[in-house]
């Protein structure tokens, strides 16, 4: 092949480092446009229900606030609290009482006896069961509403500094996964030669260092991010136990082990892996190394599917082996391809075959992200609303673009592939052959083996020889990269590590998003959930004013909800026996809506017992009950309480 001048403008040797400098500026944009505007992780478990609801008026004090969610959690002392008007604890304090059902995931906390009225909080933590922590609050009054002085931390759990840093530390544990284990599977699969490359040795090593640290960091920020938001605590010898007794912790420590084993790893595969001559030797520790990397990094992958979404849900016993899968091929692809990269711009030798064997590699690992991301897909949203009516479906929406983009980029990659010749390669190779059987003796100066004439001052003759070497080296890299299939081959890959860094961060906010799935289904439970999971009791004094006119209206409405209800109504004197009265009417109104009043006659079962049956309540909704009590033929009075029924 005719070796052509290289274009004027930015010289062949600063290619490399443009070439870096864009990918990390692309990195830097893209997770400072993200983290910018990010707040705290997306809930992955949502509250779907509590007893009593957000905003009830009881009338008395229950005995127990229970609040259900719609997938597994997490609890400590202290994850459920209710707090009085004066912003005292009207709980125990006891650990929330596991009160789950089936499917249905429900905690409660007893609170004190004689609670007087007033409104109060719940302000409730917890950690969903794919290790993303969640909070929030509600209130509910007894008697009537209050003032109330509660003072909740103005930001959610997971959020403020600590969740920026730990956040951080997700897209650098993932970025250095790639890097760790895409760049072995290349050097192991496609280039052997290449173990003995040192830009190709910095690869591996960053990815492993980039890993293990941001492991690290996420182990120690693990207690502050899911509780206080404070960096000192991340040093809390009884918190970062609480951690390990966790599922995330306990991954994150098996990760730490096994980037232990990944080490060894590395420093067989780039010593004696590289030294290696003999073939049957090398093609026999290829297939050690090929068993015992493979094992230790579908166990790293593994630490991601046994505590995030996959280890959770729909089908979790499939969910985590097809996540191993999913992980392993986007490492191979994407780090293969960061690999292919440096490997084009930064070592003068790699042939085509190496190239070849990379883009069937490729392939391969795009049909198992398709095989495995259909079904990800499928049992995180659900339903074509879902795909585009919620957050993790958008994102869901613009990674497969991204990947569509990425395959198109590619096929310009493989077409230069098949273009690719090492042509270049022997020209590089011929000319040092020439350039050492010119001037031996430069060569031996160059090389450090051979002393300088007599005469001639030694360190002359060392700068002479340097001079010599950078300029064979200038003159190899020229001719490398005047071959045109080559430099179409490098910019289509550059192309493709472009997009490919786009896609690894969609990838990770995926991660930390809530599920469609999740998110639709907690979404029609609370719009469904009933005001409160028993009767709606109600206890209203009156006065009419007569002789014997004082006394308690009590009424019970069961279930309280919409639909049918049995409605029963109990009249006590001013001694709290059973009291008679001539007449009492009841009717509901719904002013919210304008429905209403709508009439109850309930018929006397006994002694200041009355009930009626079959009473319609049409919508949810804050309904006013009107309650008119007669003593005596000139004495009457109507009492009213507002309550949440539906």
């Amino acid at each position: 092949m005719t070796a052509t001048a290289p274009r004027l403008g930015a010289s062949p040797i600063r290619r490399p480092f443009a070439a870096a400098a864009l990918v990390a500026a692309l990195v830097s944009l893209l997770f400072g446009l993200m983290l910018a505007g990010a707040g705290p992780a997306s809930a992955h478990a949502a509250l779907t229900g509590s007893d009593p609801q957000d905003g009830a008026v009881v009338a008395t004090a229950p005995k127990e606030v229970t609040l259900t969610f719609s997938e597994a959690i997490a609890v400590g002392d202290g994850s459920i609290r209710v707090l009085d008007p004066s912003s005292k604890r009207a709980d125990t304090g006891a650990e929330p009482k596991d009160l789950s059902e089936g499917s249905t995931v429900r905690y409660g906390v007893e609170l004190h006896p004689g609670l007087p009225d007033g409104t109060y909080t719940v302000a409730w933590q917890a950690v969903s069961a794919d290790s993303h922590p969640i909070s929030g609050a509600f209130t509910f009054s007894i008697g009537a509403p209050s003032e109330t002085t509660v003072a909740l931390p103005s930001e959610e759990v997971g959020g403020g500094p600590v969740g920026v840093v730990y956040g951080i530390a997700r897209y650098a544990a993932y970025t250095g996964f790639i890097l760790l284990v895409g760049g072995a599977a290349f050097v192991l699969g496609c280039w052997p030669r290449g173990a003995s490359a040192r830009p190709m040795q910095r690869l591996v090593v960053r990815g492993w260092v980039t890993l293990t640290a941001a492991t690290l960091v996420m182990l120690l920020l693990r207690n502050p991010y899911t509780g206080s938001g404070k960096f000192a605590d991340a040093f809390d010898l009884d918190g970062l136990q609480a951690v390990l007794d966790t599922k995330p912790g306990a991954a994150l420590v098996s990760r730490l082990l096994l980037l232990g084993a990944a080490a060894l790893f590395i420093a067989v595969l780039f010593g004696t892996y590289a030294r290696r001559e003999d073939a049957v030797e090398k093609k026999d520790l290829t297939f050690g190394l090929a068993v015992g990397g493979g094992v230790v990094a579908a166990g790293i992958a593994a630490t991601w599917a046994m505590s995030e979404h996959a280890s959770t849900g729909l089908q979790a016993g499939i969910a985590m082996p097809v996540d191993v899968l999913h992980l392993l091929a986007v490492a191979a692809w994407l780090g293969g391809l960061v690999s292919l990269l440096v490997a084009l711009y930064r070592t003068p030798d790699i042939g085509s075959g190496a190239v070849r064997r990379f883009s069937r590699v490729a392939f391969g690992s795009v049909l198992v992200l398709a095989a495995t991301g259909i079904y990800q897909s499928w049992r995180q949203v659900g339903s074509w609303s879902a795909l585009t009516g919620t957050r993790y479906g958008q994102w869901l929406i613009i990674k497969v673009a991204l990947i569509a983009v990425l395959l198109a980029v590619a096929w310009f990659s493989r077409r230069w592939t098949a273009r690719l010749t090492d042509t270049a390669a022997a020209s590089v190779g011929a000319e040092a052959t020439d350039t050492a059987a010119v001037a031996p003796g430069d060569a031996g100066e160059a090389s450090g083996t051979e002393e300088a004439p007599d005469g001639v001052d030694p360190a002359r003759a060392a700068q002479l020889a340097r001079q010599r070497a950078v300029l064979t080296a200038t003159k190899k890299k020229r001719i490398r990269d005047a071959d045109p299939e080559r430099s179409g081959l490098r910019r289509s890959v550059l192309a493709e590590a472009a997009v490919a860094v786009v896609l690894l961060a969609v990838t990770t906010v995926l991660t930390s998003t809530e599920p469609g799935r999740t998110e639709e289904a907690g979404a029609g439970a609370a719009a469904t959930a009933p005001a409160a999971t028993g009767p709606v009791n109600l206890s209203m004094p009156f006065d009419t004013g007569g002789q014997n006119g004082k006394g308690t209206v009590r009424i019970d409405i069961d279930p309280g909800r919409t639909g049918s209800n049995e409605l029963h109504v109990w009249v006590d004197g001013s001694d709290g026996k059973p009291m008679d009265v001539p007449e009492l009417k009841v009717a509901l109104t719904l002013e919210a809506q304008e429905i209403g009043p709508l009439p109850v006659v309930p018929d006397r079962l006994a002694e200041g017992h009355w009930s009626a049956s079959g009473v319609q309540i049409p919508m949810a909704g804050e309904w006013k009950v009107d309650v008119t009590v007669r003593t005596s033929d000139i004495d009457q009075v109507t009492i009213d309480e507002n309550v949440k029924i539906g």
